[in-house]
């Protein structure tokens, strides 16, 4: 199977500015993904997709491809995930070249233990799976058997349920995406507009470190993160 791994990093962040390139323990944000998809065994190519000229060229100085330079209008605060990968599909297929699947790897989560850029992809494929993403248990406090949505003025179950699950050890898993790993077929991304179609595969990663960088406080814990590792 040929896989391309994608790191997206655009330059509009608001929340903490220009945080794809800055410095965490010595190295650009970015940089950390990078490695992780350096070290994998299974991607084919890996390439960065951004909009911003100081991003592209940090990203070159790491030696990590830029084969385009991403349009503005797919690299807005409302821009989805979904349409800069089929831009990243898209670009290749016009000139002839096809990839089975794509692998989204967000900068945004830097702490990626050793091998599980890979570990996923054997997942992937041994599975036969439309998509894959890495996931971290849901806190049993909020397990959506256990959550309630307003609705006409009331609380409902969010599942959907007339009565409520009573015992804790009755709860079925319930699990988040933590936004490291995203492998999607691109029949999927191209013929059903998703990156994630019917049949989802997925890794828990709960064990692991995790920060998923949006706001400042998130980047102090990942500050603390990479102290502690």
């Amino acid at each position: 199977m040929k896989i391309l791994g994608l790191i997206p990093a655009r330059g509009g962040s608001k929340g903490i500015p220009g945080k794809n390139i800055k410095l965490l323990g010595g190295k650009p944000l970015l940089q950390y993904t990078f490695e992780a998809a350096k070290n994998s065994k299974l991607l084919n190519k890996v390439i960065l997709s951004s909009d911003n000229e100081e991003i592209i060229q940090i990203a070159k100085q790491l030696e990590l491809e830029v084969p385009f330079k991403r349009p503005a209008h797919l690299s807005e605060d409302s821009s989805s995930s979904l349409e800069v990968v089929k831009h990243a599909v898209n670009h290749y297929l016009s000139r002839g070249i096809q990839f089975d699947a794509v692998c989204l790897l967000q900068p945004t989560t830097p702490f990626r233990k050793p091998g599980l850029i890979d570990e996923c992809i054997l997942k992937f494929q041994d599975n036969n799976f439309d998509s894959l993403v890495t996931v971290r248990e849901v806190p049993e406090d909020y397990n959506p058997h256990w959550v309630f949505e307003e609705r006409n003025g009331s609380l409902e179950i969010a599942t959907g349920e007339q009565e409520i699950i009573t015992r804790r050890q009755d709860l079925p898993k319930a699990y988040h995406r933590d936004g490291a790993i995203y492998i999607t077929k691109t029949e999927v991304v191209l013929n059903e507009n998703s990156l994630y179609g019917e049949k989802i595969g997925f890794v828990n990663t709960s064990n692991s470190p995790y920060v998923n960088i949006d706001v400042p406080e998130d980047w102090r814990k990942a500050e603390k993160i990479f102290k502690r590792l």
